[in-house]
């Protein structure tokens, strides 16, 4: 039976640093100049990497993971601005699935977050990553943890106005920077995934000052669920 290896991406090196931090049997490898950590977590063969900022970053990052580390499964860490009204600071928002806001071929007839001539442009979550990550995080004293659609552009959304619309346009429960090109990536490889982010701010004029206050707790409260989840998951898949 063949070693399940789970991927492990964060935006920032803020995301990744605490999964670092408790690692064992850790050799690095840097591809693309992405730095791949290989090693053991929570009993666990991983490869914990940080992406950089953005949808082409988090692309490139998810396909060499695939690719170069053979892994079974990602999840995709970090933080977000949250979009549902019912959602407020270090909340946590498991991803149902994920679609891009920002690509928009509405001239030519296409609904916009649509990517044209593709039959899938909201891109479904695994399931059975999804109810790990929903225990591991309601095992988090004092943290909510939501299920629902993951947003990504390449846009810091801070404009009360904009979140309005990304809302109902597009029923997001928070919107960032990265997820759906992840999604979008391990769609088209057939390789489940998750995204887990924590709620740094509020997507709104607000939001610049509290991403830098929160963005520790969230990290902190991401970190927590990977583990739990990885904890729990089976030892070979």
């Amino acid at each position: 039976m063949s070693t399940h290896v789970t991927g492990i991406i964060g935006a920032m090196d803020s995301e990744v640093a605490k999964l670092l931090e408790v690692m064992t049997e850790k050799e690095t490898h840097v591809i693309q100049g992405i730095t791949y950590h290989r090693g053991m977590l929570e009993g666990v063969p991983v490869v914990v990497t940080r992406s950089g900022v953005g949808k082409v970053n988090a692309a490139v990052c998810t396909q060499l993971l695939i690719d170069r580390f053979g892994v079974n499964a990602v999840i995709f860490t970090g933080v977000a601005g949250a979009l549902h009204p019912d959602l407020d600071i270090g909340d946590i928002v498991i991803s149902t699935d994920c679609q891009q806001h920002d690509i928009d071929a509405s001239v030519l007839g296409f609904p916009r977050g649509t990517v044209p001539f593709q039959e899938v442009s909201v891109f479904p979550a695994d399931e059975t990553l999804i109810e790990r990550a929903k225990q591991a995080g309601e095992s988090i004293e004092g943290v909510t943890v939501a299920t629902g659609r993951v947003l990504s552009g390449d846009q810091f959304i801070s404009d009360p106005a904009k979140v309005k619309e990304l809302r109902e346009m597009f029923d997001g429960a928070c919107v960032e920077m990265e997820g759906a090109a992840v999604a979008h990536v391990c769609h088209l490889a057939g390789v489940p995934y998750v995204v887990i982010r924590s709620m740094s701010d509020r997507a709104d004029h607000s939001a610049n000052v509290n991403f830098v206050e929160f963005t520790e707790l969230a990290a902190e409260r991401s970190c927590a669920i990977v583990r739990g989840m990885l904890a729990a998951a089976p030892r070979q898949e």
